[in-house]
């Protein structure tokens, strides 16, 4: 169990998961990113305003929404994370394997290029890095929202 209960009801719950995968993809997952460009692992660079198909909006924005989605499964599945140190290393292991499967796996092939990128070891690094340091992210964030619920209540 995690060093926090949950706090709050089912629809509060989902809320601040959501919020919390909103932020860590824009503050945790894109300055990974920006650290990965800076050293030429990363073979894209960060908060990409390239606008996406079908909606226009950049697609920096389109991740943080999606990384709110993702953010809600965290938020309804992390109580049953380890405490402690083993919580941040099972978030970072959420983060890097299960939304790199589904972008790799699925995503990728939906916008016509191939499964797994190609299996390029830099785009598979880097995606298991920037996801990661999301799970991270949306760990902790999580957490500083739920703490902050309990002690208004």
């Amino acid at each position: 169990m995690t060093e926090i209960k949950h706090s709050g009801g089912f629809a509060q719950r989902l809320c601040f998961g959501f919020i919390a995968g909103f932020l860590a993809t824009l503050i945790f997952h894109q300055l990974t990113l920006t650290l990965l460009w800076a050293v030429n692992l990363a073979p894209f660079g960060p908060f990409s305003m390239m606008a996406t198909k079908p909606l226009g909006m950049p697609a920096v924005f389109s991740l943080a929404f999606w990384g709110g989605i993702w953010g809600m499964v965290f938020a309804l599945i992390d109580c049953r994370f380890p405490a402690h140190a083993a919580y941040w290393l099972t978030a970072f292991l959420f983060g890097a394997i299960f939304p790199s499967l589904v972008a790799l796996l699925v995503v990728l092939p939906l916008k016509g290029k191939p499964m797994g990128g190609g299996w390029h070891p830099p785009l598979l690094v880097t995606a298991f890095l920037i996801n990661g340091a999301w799970g991270v992210g949306t760990g902790l964030i999580l957490k500083l929202l739920s703490r902050r619920a309990a002690n208004h209540q």
